[in-house]
């Protein structure tokens, strides 16, 4: 793998980490549990799929400017993987969202899992808000300055995801029997999936060591320390290690992903080229 595709590859996989769990988020709006709430989460939705967009025109510039085909089916996406037949048109960020396979997308695997009650919504927020703030706070040192400038952004709205989502992990919590028991079982469902967000794909190992990109391992003590103070005052036992699902960097997901795109995808599939 070249340099400018490792950087593609990450870049897509910032992307697709806000895309995914922009949407699943998106998903509450009308049936919050009440309407300040409901509102809450679809602006942390809005701010991940914008942050999704910045990092999707990278991308795409990178694409373009690189000659570069990307990922299976973007040389020409209306026309399928390896079916392209002529001059290559300019990829854009819209087709890097809606007309990859499940196969190109690079989120981690727990930003793809289903909604379930609120206390697993919210569980899922708060672990990838804990987890993406001490990214962004590193990536904004990249030695790339557009994905530093986006990180650096992004950092910002990442604070205030983190710091919403904890208030409600404690909240459940400590709350009634009823709340406390949803928040376990919220984290028996999630919880081994938190693993792959410090487990490096071949790209991630590349960039970090071009600097353009921090190392994971550095990030996982940062994270935990941040996830067992919330536990701590939320009466939530951080639990063992466990076996971790991973393979979502590399394309390998869960049967959810699937009823994502399928949903996601729909109108630029079936009407290709449409425009607001």
């Amino acid at each position: 793998m070249t340099h400018s595709t490792a950087l593609i590859h990450y870049t897509l996989h910032l992307a697709d980490d806000g895309l995914i769990l922009g949407h699943r988020n998106s998903e509450w709006t009308g049936h919050g549990p009440i309407l300040e709430q409901d509102i809450a989460l679809s602006n942390i939705a809005l701010d991940l799929i914008g942050q999704a967009r910045n990092f999707y025109q990278y991308a795409a510039e990178l694409i373009n400017i690189g000659g570069l085909s990307g990922p299976s089916n973007i040389s020409n996406p209306a026309m399928g993987p390896g079916l392209s037949d002529g001059p290559r048109s300019p990829v854009t960020e819209d087709q890097l969202a809606y007309l990859r396979d499940g196969w190109d997308f690079k989120n981690c695997l727990l930003v793809e899992q289903g909604n379930g009650d609120w206390a697993k919504t919210i569980l899922r927020q708060f672990l990838f808000s804990a987890y993406q703030t001490t990214l962004y706070e590193k990536l904004a040192q990249s030695r790339d300055k557009t994905l530093a400038a986006i990180a650096a952004k992004s950092y910002k709205e990442g604070v205030y995801h983190l710091r919403w989502s904890s208030e409600w992990v404690i909240r459940l919590g400590d709350g009634t029997e009823e709340s406390h028991t949803r928040m376990n079982n919220a984290l028996d469902e999630l919880w081994k999936f938190t693993g792959e967000l410090h487990t490096a794909a071949t790209y991630e190992l590349e960039t970090a060591a071009k600097a353009i990109s921090p190392d994971l391992s550095t990030l996982q003590p940062l994270w935990k320390e941040k996830v067992k103070e919330v536990f701590d005052e939320a009466g939530i036992t951080y639990p063992p290690s466990v076996w971790m699902q991973t393979g979502g960097k590399e394309g390998r997901h869960t049967e959810h992903l699937g009823y994502v795109l399928a949903e996601m995808q729909f109108l630029q599939r079936a009407y290709p080229g449409c425009e607001w």
